[in-house]
């Protein structure tokens, strides 16, 4: 049986393993797909050590940056965006990391703006989330803004509220199941019907970021399409041959 897992903290919230153990049912595949919850990443070793037929894994928040220090290599894309949420296990037990989350927004974004030439976007959040998100508006030649309340962009924000075809994209934990009341106080007052608001996160299926660009008119997605897309390209990396690319000795010199 080969095995593959999760590692995050918490998970009390992740659709991962269902998605995956509905995958392995449903096309009939000899896998398990275990939630490896540690409380720092150091724990990593403790997993590797327990499970030596660990074959790959996915990163949640809040590893996808702390995970660099334990990969042998990191492909191109991963190191641009500076974060991990792949790792694939050779025969060698050499860890390979990747990033699919920028495929996965890719896909969301290109369906959520389909309709829509968007002017300017705003991210929310700065972890690994939010690197992939920047990674795909750059490559789209979007233009966009870092939102956080220490940086004076936030300010403005907050004084001048939303204008035509923007898009706001969510990329913290802020209203992710439990804390489903919790929001990012943003001046939803001002969003209209050319607004798309993004929230990567997808349980709840509609959190109140969500539901409060909805009251304005504004379209809004949540993470579950993402979720899908970067899963899939996951399980195509752990069933791939190995090509490879960049020791972690060398991106450290850079």
């Amino acid at each position: 049986m080969q095995k593959y897992g999760l590692i995050g903290h918490p998970l009390s919230h992740s659709f991962s393993k269902s998605y995956f153990d509905d995958k392995f049912k449903n096309e009939k595949l000899d896998c398990c797909f275990l939630n490896f919850d540690i409380e720092s990443i150091g724990k990593l070793e403790d997993i590797l050590q327990q499970h030596p037929d660990l074959q790959g894994f996915t990163i949640t928040h809040p590893y996808k940056k702390s995970i660099f220090p334990y990969l042998d290599f990191v492909e191109d894309n991963a190191r641009e965006i500076g974060a991990v949420n792949v790792v694939k296990i050779d025969s060698d037990r050499k860890l390979h990391g990747f990033n699919t989350d920028y495929a996965g927004f890719q896909g969301l974004l290109e369906n959520a703006t389909s309709d829509k030439k968007i002017k300017k976007a705003y991210v929310c959040g700065t972890g690994g989330a939010s690197e992939a998100v920047k990674f795909v508006l750059k490559n789209q030649n979007i233009d966009f803004v870092i939102l956080s309340r220490k940086n004076e962009s936030y300010q403005n924000l907050k004084k001048e509220g939303f204008h035509d075809n923007e898009l706001i994209i969510n990329a913290t934990p802020v209203g992710m199941f439990p804390n489903c009341n919790e929001m990012l106080d943003l001046p939803y007052e001002t969003a209209n019907s050319s607004n798309i608001f993004i929230d990567l996160i997808y349980n709840p299926e509609e959190t109140m970021f969500m539901k409060e660009a909805k009251k304005r008119g504004a379209k809004t997605f949540n993470g579950l399409e993402m979720l899908k897309l970067q899963a899939e390209k996951a399980w195509e990396i752990w069933n791939s041959p190995m090509s490879f690319r960049l020791k972690r000795s060398e991106m450290e010199k850079s």
